[in-house]
């Protein structure tokens, strides 16, 4: 059905093209992938691209779901901070952290434009006029024939438009394309591969979808843009490291590491680096200017972008911890994400023989790098969701990619993640990888599913077997109040601590073990067989030692096991079996 156009640049407009340009990736990633071969052939820039659009996507309804009790709407600056913000913090690979920046340079116009509801044709020039230079700035050594030139292209064409946004948004659309199919004529590899750029075809989708948002018309499907000479680099989805959002980088053996195009033209033909770092960096901007020195002297394919004091930091390197060390004497990183290309990687064209696929595997989604550890001790593939920055379905169907099996076992850990994990299965299920959701609330209910697990039984019988531990598994959290507001237990206060069972306040309090042990007491009170406590770093030191004594002297008979959670979020996690 066709869109209601978007006369101006507003916050609508800003929503309706998210959703469409997210779409639209959607229907491209495969063919993306498929034509990736610089710098890095890994076959991973339309997912990129799309991850990164998603995080995009998710920040706008966040926002418009704020103002859904009233009748305003946010303004033009609330929804494009969020588009950006979304994009900085999602940003995938070489590919989405340029993407990232572009929606930052528009992001900026559209801030600087002020109070009003929105911007014309003029302002939209200038806002992808601003996109392409800060892409390119950001960008420690561009080469043409890629994202960068479709970008600059865009912007060229936009500047000779005269008119509405649509009439803007539709010349910058066929610049884009223009230069898009130049590119192999500008990049010997792409040349070689009989393919354009894999990053200006991303961008062309998205530049499409900025169309369709102004005029409601869908503008015409390209035909395939070429595939690669060589087949397709395998789609083993082990190449996409989980997010390490405590600061502590996790390294995955990869096939390839998640890229774009956009950097030097010697790293593919000379084997590149071993190692690719990503992370996202709370710094100022000199110590972000010195960063970029340090990392352009380690490695190559550099892109830095954000601003404000937030950065996403992207280098291919050798020595991975250099990287990461700069980043700390920087400021603070976290998420880092580390990925080794391996020998016979994407950097070389060398292909692997595609690695078996195991029978049976468990992905969850876990709150702390503490808890990361113990579910991939267990065998299980994880998915790190920092707090207030819960996974997209995106990012779990990746992880369902990269577990690499034929039957899944699926633990969301959060009842709010309930319908994203439903959705990522279903997206599964149409790559023929059988999934099954067991709608676990807690990580201490997952931890009671996976106790359970056994890959040799049926899937169908190994799946009710976990899902009822997970549903005899009463869970609790003790966190502390953000701010006043009304409970099920009554008002708290800002920095009470809040004792919930079951998802349900159940105790405030002041003091974090008189907190926990009330709630721990409240919970005995039906029984128990096996206390779980989970541990994060903000908690006091004595707390979970208080517990276990309080366990032994009080309940006979109960056991109790106690993990280090890390950077969680709550304080505490509890669970009963």
């Amino acid at each position: 059905m066709a869109q209601v156009p978007q006369t101006f640049f507003d916050a609508l407009a800003v929503r309706t093209w998210c959703g469409l340009a997210l779409r639209a990736l959607g229907r491209a990633r495969e063919e993306i992938d498929a034509i990736n071969v610089y710098p890095v052939a890994d076959g991973d820039t339309g997912t990129n691209l799309y991850l990164t659009l998603e995080s995009a996507a998710t920040a706008v309804e966040a926002v418009f779901a704020g103002y859904e009790t009233g009748c305003a709407e946010p303004s033009p600056a609330d929804a494009v901070r969020a588009m950006a913000h979304g994009a900085l913090i999602g940003a995938r690979g070489n590919s989405g952290t340029i993407l990232a920046q572009l929606l930052r340079g528009m992001a900026q116009v559209l801030v600087e434009a002020g109070d009003g509801s929105h911007i014309d044709g003029p302002g939209l020039r200038l806002a992808l006029r601003r996109a392409a230079d800060s892409a390119r700035q950001a960008v420690a050594h561009p080469v043409e024939g890629t994202v960068l030139t479709v970008a600059s292209a865009a912007a060229d064409a936009a500047e000779g438009a005269e008119g509405d946004c649509g009439t803007v948004a539709r010349a910058a659309y066929e610049g884009a394309r223009a230069a898009l199919a130049a590119t192999p004529g500008q990049l010997a590899v792409l040349e070689r591969a009989g393919v354009v750029d894999a990053g200006g075809r991303g961008l062309v989708t998205v530049l499409g979808a900025l169309v369709e948002a102004f005029t409601g018309e869908a503008v015409r499907e390209a035909a395939p843009w070429g595939a690669p000479c060589r087949e397709a680099p395998s789609r083993d989805a082990s190449r996409t490291p989980e997010a390490d959002h405590g600061g502590h980088a996790r390294v995955e053996s990869a096939e390839a590491g998640p890229c774009g195009a956009g950097l030097r033209a010697d790293a593919a033909a000379d084997g590149g680096p071993a190692f690719e770092v990503i992370y996202l960096l709370e710094a100022d901007d000199a110590a972000v200017t010195r960063l970029r020195a340090r990392l352009d002297a380690l490695g190559d394919s550099l892109v830095v972008v954000g601003g404000d004091g937030l950065w996403n930091v992207h280098v291919h390197v050798d020595d991975a911890g250099a990287a990461v060390e700069a980043g700390v004497e920087a400021g603070r990183p976290y998420r880092i994400r580390i990925t080794h290309f391996g020998l016979g990687d994407a950097h070389t064209g060398r292909e692997r023989p595609p690695r078996e696929r195991a029978q049976r595997a468990v992905v969850a989604v876990v709150p702390g790098e503490g808890l990361a550890g113990l579910y991939t001790e267990a065998g299980a593939t994880t998915v790190l969701a920092r707090p207030g920055e819960p996974p997209a379905s995106g990012e779990l169907v990746q992880a369902v990619r990269r577990a690499h099996a034929r039957e899944v076992v699926l633990l969301p850990n959060d009842a709010e993640l309930r319908h994203t994990a439903a959705a990522a299965a279903e997206q599964a299920r149409t790559e023929g990888i059988r999934v099954a959701l067991i709608p676990t609330r807690s990580a201490v209910q997952g931890i009671a599913a996976l106790a359970v697990h056994e890959p040799g039984r049926r899937f169908d019988e190994d799946v009710v077997q976990m899902t009822s531990a997970a549903g005899a598994t009463r869970y609790a959290e003790v966190v502390v109040a953000e701010r006043q507001s009304w409970t099920t237990a009554g008002i708290c206060q800002a920095g009470d601590v809040l004792g919930l069972i079951d998802g349900d306040v159940a105790v405030i309090g002041a003091d974090v073990t008189a907190t926990a042990r009330t709630v721990l007491d409240r919970m005995l009170q039906a029984g128990g067989e096996l206390v779980t406590l989970v541990v994060g770093d903000e908690a006091p030191e004595t707390v979970a030692t208080h517990l276990e004594a309080r366990v032994r002297e009080t309940y006979l008979a109960v056991d109790t096991v106690v993990y280090r959670g890390g950077r969680q979020g709550a304080l505490l996690l509890i669970g009963v079996e």
